[in-house]
């Protein structure tokens, strides 16, 4: 079984510890999990009329945001796209894909930041939410203070 602490001294070992590791990852039950949530929401027909719909509102919107407030449908192509991304987040399997996929993402990004911690301290694992990164930052830079990136 691979651990974090496996010494990994040459490339075909590096790629047989990564072999497994993505296999560990395939097996799990967060995978399995997103994998059928997935499968549900592509054969759902309400599901993807309520993402046609949306995709043609975002379509409209990306027109109209080009000229942004000034155009003189941005208020409606605006609700309308609010409206047809709340339909179809509410939508029971689209909300269980996407709570699957945030699952899986955060699988994947704890086991991106056990792999940079066991590099390096000094290695920064984007998560893909600055919402929620816990940056080594906090405090420095951008904030005003001292950098201690």
């Amino acid at each position: 079984m691979l651990t974090l602490q496996t010494v990994v001294s040459t490339p075909i070992e590096l790629l047989d510890a990564s072999d497994e590791l993505s296999g560990m990852i395939r097996s799990s039950d967060i995978y399995h999990h997103y994998f059928e949530a997935r499968q549900i929401m592509l054969e759902d027909e309400e599901a993807k009329r309520l993402i046609e719909d949306f995709n043609q509102h975002k379509e409209k919107f990306d027109e109209v945001q080009r000229f942004g407030k000034f155009h003189p449908d941005y208020s409606e192509v605006t609700k309308a796209l609010r409206i047809a991304k709340r339909e179809m987040d509410l939508h029971e399997s689209v909300s269980a894909y996407k709570k699957a996929e945030r699952s899986l993402e955060k699988l994947l990004t704890e086991v991106s930041e056990a792999l940079a911690a066991s590099v390096s301290p000094n290695i920064k694992v984007p998560s893909g939410n600055p919402y929620f990164d816990n940056s080594s930052c906090s405090g420095g830079c951008g904030s005003g203070g001292s950098c201690s990136c």
